[in-house]
Formats: C-alpha cells, structure tokens, sequence
C-alpha cells in the first residue's frame, strides 16, 4: 500500500511522508545525474569508437539543447496536469532516449538519440525540485535537499567508474562495452516508473492555463540555430554565409519568444512578469553564467585527465573524487547552516569566488604538473560549485508566488541548462580550434631537438610535424614514442588552459553580480501550506436566491 500522502492535513505533512516521496524522486534524479557523469570519462572512448572526436560536442550539445528547451514545458505542464504524470513521462522519454542511444551507429545517430534522452531529462531535475517545494517549507527545504546532493554525489562517483569501466571493456553481453553507458539506465528507469508510480501523490491543485506552445515553438527556434553556429562555426567560418543565417534566424527567434511571451501574459511559458522582481531575475542571471562555466570545466577535465595525462576512463572517474567531496561537503554543510540560522547570501558570494579561483588553477596546470594538484583545485572547484547549486534555487523558489512555483523552479534549471550548452559547445569550439596551432607550435619548438629526430626517423608520419595528425581518434597517443606524444600533449595542455582561463573570466562575472542579490527572509511555509492560505484568503462569491 502506498502512503497516503493525499489525505494528509494541508497544513503540514508528516517526515515519514515526505521521505516516501522522495524516494521516488530520488530515483528518477538519479537518472539525470548519473547520465551527466558516466558520459564525462567515456565520451573519448566513445568518440574514438564512432570516429568523432572532433564532433563529441554534438552528442553532449543536442542532450543539452532538448533538456533546456523542454525544462520550462514540463514546469507549465506540471502547473496544469499535476506533478506526478509528468514525471511518470519524463522518465519514459528518458528511457527511450537511453534505448536509442545504446544501438547508435554513428556520432551524429548518437547526437540524434542523446536529444531524445534530453526531452525526458528536461523534466527529471526540474520537477523534483519543485515537488520538494510544494511540501517544504524554503527555511526547512535545504536540510531534505541534502538527500538530492547525495543522490548527485554517489552519481558523480558512480558514473566516471561506471563509464570508465563500461568504456574499457571490448563487449559486456553482447554488446560492445561503451554501449552499456547508456543500456544501464534501463534498469535503473524501470524499477523507478514503478517506485514513481506507486509512491508520488502529492496534493495537486489544476491551474487552468493554455500551454504555451507558440512560446516553446519560438524559443526552440531562437536557441537551436545560435547553438549550432557555436559548435559549427570553427568549420564554416565564424563570418561565413552559414553562419551569419544562422545568427540571424537565432535573433528573430528570440525576438519572437519575448513578444509571444509578453502577449500570453500569465499564460507564457516563463512569464515575463517574474523577471520584474529583482531577485528572480538576478538568480537567474547568476544561474546561466555559473552553467556557461561549471559545464565548460566538467567537459574539459576528462580530456585533461585522459589525453594529457594518459589515464584510463576508469581512472578519470575516480581523480575526479575530490570534486565530488567538494560539492557534497559544501552543499550539505551550507544546508545545515541556512536551515537553522535562515541566512543564505553568504554562500553564493563566497562560492563563486572560490569557483572562479579554481578556474584560474586550472589554467596553469600542464603535461608535468603533478596529479596531487590538479586534484586539490577539483576540492577547490567542488567547494564552489556545492555552496552555489541548491542555494540559488532555494533563493528563486522563496522570492516567488505558490502559483508559479513550477515556473519558476524550471526557469532555474533552464538557465542553467542554457549556460551548459553555450558552455559545452564555446568551451570546446575554443578548444578544437586553437588545439591544431597549438600543436604545431610545440613541434616546431623540438624539431632540432636530436631526441626527437631519432624518433621521428622511426615514425615517418611524424616528420612534418602535426600535419598528419588526425584528432578524431587519440588512442594513438597511448602506444607512440613519448619523445613524438610529448608535442601533441603539451598542444592539448595549452589549449586546455585557454578555455579554463575563459571559463575563470566567465565565473568573475557571476561573482561580480551576485554582490548586488538582496537577502529576503525563508518563508518557514511549505508550498501546500501557502497555496491552502491563498485559497483561504480568497473571496467566497456570494450566493443567489
């Protein structure tokens, strides 16, 4: 029997209650984050495979894109048809995207698919978020978010050995390891439709709205074709014909999302009105720049752990652990805090500085700095990013009404979500198109060196230099001369070091910002509370004889 969470008095539901529900919810969450982490330490493997490394940013871009777009429908939808069924099909989305994705042929199949998982991923965060907000109060909210966090810690151990493990295998049963990535989510979603399905019946209150989808229509036509040119305009030219339509139908795009927007009024997928209010509209904005920044570092990590420092996928995933105990640490710990004292301000300063300081770490490491401290900046960096994540939610869910409380918790992970995609696609459209100079700098600096002339006799190819070089595949990097990988390394090291020093410029930005978010007290009311309030406050019509 499940709980019945349903006929519970509205004025405050019971530990035991909210623990059920949340059992639910923590399950669908870990498909989300566990699909971000386990991508991160066998994306090479799988880019070497299909033959894309130069194009893996299509696969994690198109994921981005769906998820991003699809985030403010699914707080809309929850608005209107309750929180539990669109949750129930945001994970049945996912895993059909999982499904897809585990038979991809190709790096652009896989684009396809991954867009697919996007669509159920878009509602896996936001509403879980959402739903804690309908049953705890914001003052209270941040001790049962400790328990999401956790969710994200053990994904962000699990995954990178998961991935890493899957990514090192030729075949697991049958199919050829990197597959499992994904075919592992299968599992995992099908034990939580049941756990979903049985568990989560919280009180929902219809909200009569028309679904926005001229809202949803333009807004994809806006950020698709700018995200495109981001990740596309090394090759066509960032000046080039392609490109220049592309911004253009970006901006008529946009264009048209904020007049549909603006004439839906209430109705609009992200009502413009919420951005009057000064703190919403500054979270928000802090939210997108720490995404720009936070996924930007996420993607090139493992490709400084894997091709410069020749480790395997497995062994990326657990260098990464002190991130991962950063931002459990910090999180949880900064929970604790605001729960008792109700002050929050002071972490996301405090973090965003600490974030920005990691970045800027990050642009001096090399081919010759020691693991120890390129581990020690990734506690740094997790420190950062753990006491900003839930914090600035918690900030936007507190400053809004009950009525849009869906909205609003969506709008914050579709900022995020917004600045992770412009962060994947720049940070490695920056990368990829410094990385060839790069590398043919550092030939050119050894190419007197004896050392390197012997080896180089023994590897013809090498003798020019970068020029026969192809960077879709680097597994010849583990099984070259060291003399001859030295050169492609210290390329890729230094081009490493210029998208961190932009993502370091990037977060100096949020931490400039965040200074000026005006700290409004928790409200000590669930949002089932405030909505029975408001109900009660409401004018009974009176009636005639």
């Amino acid at each position: 029997m499940s709980t019945p969470v349903h006929d519970a008095a509205p004025g405050q539901l019971s530990h035991r209650q909210i623990m059920t529900v949340l059992s639910g919810l923590m399950l669908g969450m870990l498909l989300a984050a566990l699909d971000q982490t386990i991508m991160a330490s066998a994306m090479k493997t799988i880019a070497d495979q299909l033959h894309g490394q130069t194009i893996q940013a299509w696969a994690t871009t198109a994921y981005l894109i769906t998820a991003t777009i699809s985030t403010p429908l699914y707080g809309k939808l929850s608005d209107i048809y309750g929180r539990k069924p669109m949750y129930l099909t945001a994970i049945s989305v996912f895993l059909a995207g999982s499904v897809l994705s585990g038979i991809a042929g190709s790096m652009y199949e896989l684009a396809a698919y991954r867009a697919v998982q996007g669509l159920g991923a878009g509602g896996l965060m936001s509403l879980a978020l959402a739903i804690i907000a309908d049953m705890v109060s914001p003052r209270e909210r941040s001790k049962y978010q400790g328990y999401f966090m956790g969710i994200w810690g053990l994904s962000s151990v699990a995954g990178p050995v998961v991935g890493g493990f899957f990514a090192g295998l030729q075949t697991f049963a049958g199919f050829a390891g990197w597959r499992w990535v994904f075919l592992i989510n299968i599992p995992i979603a099908l034990v939580a439709l049941v756990v979903v399905a049985r568990f989560l019946n919280v009180p929902h209150k219809r909200v009569d709205h028309r679904v926005d989808y001229w809202g949803a229509a333009a807004l994809t036509v806006g950020l698709v074709p700018l995200l495109v040119v981001a990740e596309q305009g090394r090759e066509w030219g960032w000046a080039s014909g392609r490109s220049l339509l592309m911004y253009a139908v970006g901006v008529l795009g946009l264009a048209a999302f904020v007049l549909v927007e603006r004439r839906m009024g209430d109705e609009a997928l992200l009502p413009l009105r919420l951005f009057r209010r000064p703190t919403f509209a500054l979270a928000n904005v802090v939210n997108f720049i720490m995404g720009v920044g936070m996924f930007g570092m996420m993607m090139s990590l493992p490709l400084y752990l894997q091709i410069v420092k020749g480790a395997t996928p497995t062994e990326s995933g657990l260098m990464t652990l002190p991130m991962t105990v950063g931002i459990l640490g910090a999180a949880m710990g900064s929970g604790a805090v605001i729960s008792k004292t109700g002050r929050y301000k002071v972490f996301p300063v405090v973090g965003l500085g600490v974030l920005a300081a990691a970045m800027f770490l990050f642009a001096t490491i090399g081919v010759d700095t020691p693991l120890w401290q390129s581990m020690a900046i990734m506690f740094l960096a997790g420190i950062g990013l753990g006491l900003n994540m839930q914090t600035l939610v918690l900030v936007i869910q507190n400053d809004v009404p009950v009525k849009d409380m869906g909205v609003a918790t969506s709008s914050a992970a579709f900022f995020r979500s917004i600045g992770g995609t412009v962060g994947t696609a720049v940070f490695l459209s920056i990368l990829f198109s410094i990385v060839g100079d790069r590398i043919a700098g550092a030939f050119a600096a050894v190419r007197t060196d004896p050392a390197f002339l012997a080896a180089a006799a023994q590897n013809p190819q090498f003798a020019g230099g970068a020029g026969g070089i192809d960077l879709n595949n680097t597994e010849f990097l583990s099984t070259i001369d060291p003399v001859l990988a030295r050169p492609v390394l210290s390329g890729f090291a230094s081009s490493l070091d210029t998208v961190f020093l932009v993502g370091g410029l990037v977060t100096v930005v949020a931490f400039a910002l965040i200074w000026f978010l005006k700290e409004v007290p928790l409200s000590t009311k669930s949002g089932i509370q405030r909505a029975a309030d408001e109900d009660a406050a409401e004018p009974v019509p009176a009636v005639v004889h």
